[in-house]
């Protein structure tokens, strides 16, 4: 067999990472997930400093692919201010709800890349971000198998 059309390996090549899905809904953020993005930013190439000098390849390719997302969800941020108004649920409003089991929570509707929903903070586009917004004080929404009333709404 002829070894003409096979490719050896080599060590210092490194297979180039796809791309992290960017998503194509809007990137909404509010002035704080702006700021986490410039963070993860600085962190990524203060990483990418330190692979250099090690000379390690991968993590160079790795740390690149995030710093191209971010680079890129940064230049497609929209910082979006909320309203002073709390008549209705907006992005960026703080909500208190109140399950049918009595549970109280409290939730704040965020941009995609700042969504922790452990902490508290909805992505804009998840169901029951969608299902809050536009609804006011005493209106019942749907939050997961059961229904919630809102009955409180706050502004960052």
């Amino acid at each position: 067999m002829s070894v003409a059309f096979v490719k050896e390996p080599n060590e210092d090549q490194v297979e180039v990472l796809p791309d992290r899905e960017l998503g194509s809904d809007p990137n909404l953020v509010t002035t704080r997930g702006l700021k986490l993005i410039d963070t993860e930013i600085a962190a990524l190439e203060k990483q990418l400093d330190e692979a250099r000098a090690a000379g390690d390849k991968l993590a160079m390719a790795t740390i690149n692919r995030d710093l191209r997302y971010w680079q890129a969800r940064h230049a497609t941020a929209e910082i979006v201010v909320p309203p002073a108004s709390v008549a209705t649920v907006h992005f960026g409003s703080r909500v208190a709800i109140e399950r049918d089991d009595g549970r109280r929570q409290l939730f704040q509707i965020v941009g995609i890349d700042e969504a922790d929903p452990a902490e508290g903070l909805l992505s804009y586009i998840s169901p029951l971000a969608k299902s809050l917004m536009g609804k006011e004080l005493g209106d019942v929404v749907k939050a997961g198998a059961s229904d919630a009333e809102i009955v409180e709404i706050m502004a960052d």
